[in-house]
Protein backbone atom coordinates (compact mmCIF):
# COMPACT_ATOMS: atom_id res chain seq x y z
CA UNK A 1 0.00 0.00 0.00
CA UNK A 2 1.25 3.24 -0.79
CA UNK A 3 2.37 5.85 2.14
CA UNK A 4 0.05 8.26 1.04
CA UNK A 5 -3.12 5.96 1.26
CA UNK A 6 -1.77 4.77 4.85
CA UNK A 7 -1.74 8.99 5.72
CA UNK A 8 -4.73 8.95 4.59
CA UNK A 9 -6.14 6.56 7.01
CA UNK A 10 -4.12 7.53 9.90
CA UNK A 11 -5.18 10.68 9.68
CA UNK A 12 -9.41 10.23 8.92
CA UNK A 13 -9.67 6.99 10.80
CA UNK A 14 -7.43 5.75 13.52
CA UNK A 15 -9.62 2.81 14.03
CA UNK A 16 -9.01 1.65 10.74
CA UNK A 17 -5.17 2.77 10.81
CA UNK A 18 -4.69 0.46 13.51
CA UNK A 19 -6.74 -2.64 11.92
CA UNK A 20 -3.99 -1.82 8.78
CA UNK A 21 -1.37 -2.00 10.90
CA UNK A 22 -2.40 -5.78 12.77
CA UNK A 23 -2.71 -7.19 9.09
CA UNK A 24 0.53 -5.69 7.96
CA UNK A 25 0.82 -4.61 4.15
CA UNK A 26 -1.96 -5.26 1.53
CA UNK A 27 -0.34 -5.60 -2.39
CA UNK A 28 -1.58 -3.70 -5.68
CA UNK A 29 -3.88 -4.78 -7.67
CA UNK A 30 -3.27 -4.14 -11.15
CA UNK A 31 -6.36 -3.84 -13.96
CA UNK A 32 -6.62 -6.97 -16.63
CA UNK A 33 -6.85 -6.49 -20.36
CA UNK A 34 -10.18 -5.55 -21.81
CA UNK A 35 -9.46 -9.28 -23.52
CA UNK A 36 -9.30 -10.59 -20.25
CA UNK A 37 -12.98 -9.39 -19.11
CA UNK A 38 -15.14 -12.03 -20.76
CA UNK A 39 -13.69 -14.75 -19.14
CA UNK A 40 -13.45 -12.82 -15.49
CA UNK A 41 -17.30 -12.04 -15.49
CA UNK A 42 -17.67 -15.88 -16.51
CA UNK A 43 -16.15 -16.93 -13.62
CA UNK A 44 -17.79 -14.60 -10.72
CA UNK A 45 -20.77 -15.94 -12.42
CA UNK A 46 -19.64 -19.51 -12.02
CA UNK A 47 -18.11 -18.82 -8.89
CA UNK A 48 -21.06 -17.03 -7.26
CA UNK A 49 -22.17 -18.86 -3.22
CA UNK A 50 -19.45 -21.64 -4.07
CA UNK A 51 -16.65 -22.38 -1.92
CA UNK A 52 -13.19 -21.40 -3.15
CA UNK A 53 -12.42 -25.36 -3.52
CA UNK A 54 -15.44 -26.24 -5.55
CA UNK A 55 -15.51 -23.05 -7.44
CA UNK A 56 -12.03 -23.83 -8.73
CA UNK A 57 -13.34 -27.49 -10.02
CA UNK A 58 -15.63 -26.37 -12.14
CA UNK A 59 -14.15 -23.30 -13.45
CA UNK A 60 -11.48 -25.78 -14.73
CA UNK A 61 -13.92 -28.15 -16.06
CA UNK A 62 -15.02 -24.83 -17.54
CA UNK A 63 -11.47 -23.55 -18.93
CA UNK A 64 -11.43 -26.87 -20.35
CA UNK A 65 -14.45 -26.58 -23.24
CA UNK A 66 -12.80 -23.74 -24.74
CA UNK A 67 -9.70 -24.44 -27.54
CA UNK A 68 -6.64 -23.66 -26.64
CA UNK A 69 -8.56 -22.62 -23.08
CA UNK A 70 -9.95 -19.32 -24.85
CA UNK A 71 -13.13 -18.15 -23.31
CA UNK A 72 -15.10 -16.36 -26.24
CA UNK A 73 -18.46 -15.27 -25.83
CA UNK A 74 -18.68 -16.18 -29.63
CA UNK A 75 -17.80 -20.24 -28.51
CA UNK A 76 -19.77 -20.34 -25.30
CA UNK A 77 -22.97 -20.09 -27.43
CA UNK A 78 -22.00 -22.60 -29.51
CA UNK A 79 -22.30 -25.45 -26.15
CA UNK A 80 -25.59 -26.66 -25.84
CA UNK A 81 -27.12 -25.80 -21.95
CA UNK A 82 -26.56 -29.97 -21.16
CA UNK A 83 -22.85 -29.21 -21.80
CA UNK A 84 -22.33 -26.10 -19.97
CA UNK A 85 -24.13 -27.85 -16.57
CA UNK A 86 -22.22 -31.03 -17.11
CA UNK A 87 -19.24 -29.03 -15.49
CA UNK A 88 -21.24 -28.89 -12.42
CA UNK A 89 -23.12 -25.61 -12.36
CA UNK A 90 -26.53 -24.74 -12.01
CA UNK A 91 -29.04 -24.67 -14.35
CA UNK A 92 -29.73 -20.93 -13.38
CA UNK A 93 -26.12 -20.04 -13.80
CA UNK A 94 -26.04 -21.65 -17.41
CA UNK A 95 -28.66 -19.04 -18.38
CA UNK A 96 -26.25 -16.29 -16.60
CA UNK A 97 -23.68 -17.46 -18.20
CA UNK A 98 -25.42 -17.45 -22.12
CA UNK A 99 -27.44 -13.99 -21.26
CA UNK A 100 -24.05 -12.59 -20.87
CA UNK A 101 -22.29 -13.79 -24.06
CA UNK A 102 -25.72 -13.12 -25.73
CA UNK A 103 -25.68 -9.47 -24.49
CA UNK A 104 -22.17 -8.99 -25.65
CA UNK A 105 -22.78 -10.64 -29.14
CA UNK A 106 -25.79 -9.04 -29.72
CA UNK A 107 -23.92 -5.58 -28.98
CA UNK A 108 -26.03 -4.86 -25.57
CA UNK A 109 -23.18 -4.45 -23.98
CA UNK A 110 -19.50 -3.78 -24.66
CA UNK A 111 -16.86 -5.15 -22.42
CA UNK A 112 -14.15 -3.48 -23.97
CA UNK A 113 -15.79 0.14 -23.36
CA UNK A 114 -16.27 -0.27 -19.62
CA UNK A 115 -12.43 1.24 -18.42
CA UNK A 116 -13.90 4.24 -20.56
CA UNK A 117 -16.80 4.61 -17.73
CA UNK A 118 -17.23 5.56 -14.47
CA UNK A 119 -17.89 3.63 -11.96
CA UNK A 120 -21.83 3.89 -11.45
CA UNK A 121 -21.97 3.64 -15.26
CA UNK A 122 -19.98 0.35 -15.75
CA UNK A 123 -22.12 -1.24 -12.37
CA UNK A 124 -25.47 0.15 -14.51
CA UNK A 125 -23.76 -1.88 -17.79
CA UNK A 126 -22.79 -5.31 -16.22
CA UNK A 127 -26.38 -5.76 -14.20
CA UNK A 128 -28.29 -5.75 -17.31
CA UNK A 129 -27.21 -9.33 -17.28
CA UNK A 130 -28.89 -12.09 -15.66
CA UNK A 131 -27.16 -13.03 -12.71
CA UNK A 132 -24.87 -10.12 -11.80
CA UNK A 133 -26.12 -7.91 -9.50
CA UNK A 134 -24.26 -4.78 -7.59
CA UNK A 135 -22.13 -6.82 -5.45
CA UNK A 136 -20.56 -8.80 -8.29
CA UNK A 137 -20.51 -5.16 -10.26
CA UNK A 138 -18.91 -4.10 -7.63
CA UNK A 139 -15.64 -7.05 -7.11
CA UNK A 140 -15.39 -6.61 -10.80
CA UNK A 141 -14.40 -2.74 -10.00
CA UNK A 142 -12.22 -3.60 -7.58
CA UNK A 143 -10.44 -6.60 -8.36
CA UNK A 144 -10.92 -6.65 -12.69
CA UNK A 145 -10.39 -2.94 -13.14
CA UNK A 146 -8.39 -1.91 -9.75
CA UNK A 147 -10.94 1.33 -8.89
CA UNK A 148 -9.41 2.49 -5.71
CA UNK A 149 -12.61 3.80 -4.33
CA UNK A 150 -15.62 1.76 -4.67
CA UNK A 151 -17.40 0.59 -1.83
CA UNK A 152 -19.77 -2.45 -1.18
CA UNK A 153 -22.51 -2.22 1.09
CA UNK A 154 -23.88 -5.36 0.55
CA UNK A 155 -20.83 -7.77 1.35
CA UNK A 156 -21.49 -9.12 4.56
CA UNK A 157 -17.85 -9.31 5.35
CA UNK A 158 -17.49 -5.75 5.26
CA UNK A 159 -20.85 -5.20 7.28
CA UNK A 160 -19.57 -7.69 10.04
CA UNK A 161 -15.92 -6.25 10.41
CA UNK A 162 -17.55 -2.23 10.49
CA UNK A 163 -19.81 -3.92 13.04
CA UNK A 164 -16.88 -5.37 15.34
CA UNK A 165 -14.43 -2.35 14.29
CA UNK A 166 -16.77 0.04 15.06
CA UNK A 167 -19.25 -0.95 17.64
CA UNK A 168 -22.27 -0.68 15.75
CA UNK A 169 -25.62 -2.36 14.46
CA UNK A 170 -28.42 -2.04 12.52
CA UNK A 171 -26.53 -1.02 9.87
CA UNK A 172 -28.54 0.49 6.67
CA UNK A 173 -26.67 1.27 3.94
CA UNK A 174 -27.08 4.95 4.44
CA UNK A 175 -25.19 4.38 7.84
CA UNK A 176 -22.75 2.54 5.86
CA UNK A 177 -22.50 5.54 3.64
CA UNK A 178 -21.69 7.41 6.21
CA UNK A 179 -18.58 5.27 7.64
CA UNK A 180 -17.37 5.20 4.76
CA UNK A 181 -17.24 8.36 2.70
CA UNK A 182 -14.24 9.26 5.35
CA UNK A 183 -12.58 6.70 3.48
CA UNK A 184 -12.86 8.48 0.13
CA UNK A 185 -10.87 8.32 -2.43
CA UNK A 186 -9.42 4.80 -1.02
CA UNK A 187 -12.92 3.19 -0.47
CA UNK A 188 -11.37 -0.36 -2.14
CA UNK A 189 -8.46 -0.21 -0.26
CA UNK A 190 -10.78 0.20 3.56
CA UNK A 191 -12.91 -2.56 2.37
CA UNK A 192 -9.42 -4.85 1.58
CA UNK A 193 -8.47 -4.27 5.33
CA UNK A 194 -11.52 -5.18 6.50
CA UNK A 195 -11.50 -8.36 4.40
CA UNK A 196 -8.68 -9.17 5.92
CA UNK A 197 -9.48 -8.25 9.92
CA UNK A 198 -12.46 -10.39 9.20
CA UNK A 199 -10.64 -13.12 8.29
CA UNK A 200 -8.39 -13.06 10.82
CA UNK A 201 -10.91 -13.43 13.74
Amino acid sequence: MHKRIKAHFKRVDPKLFREFQKIGDIKSIFPIRPQEYFPRLCREIISQQLSSKVADKFLERFLLLFPRKQITPKRLLKFSDQKLRGIGISWAKVKYLKDLANKIEKKEISLHNLRDFNDQKIIEELTKVKGIGNWTAEMFLMFSLGREDVFSCGDLGLRKAIEKIYKVTNLTETKLETISIKWSPYRTWACRILWASHDKK
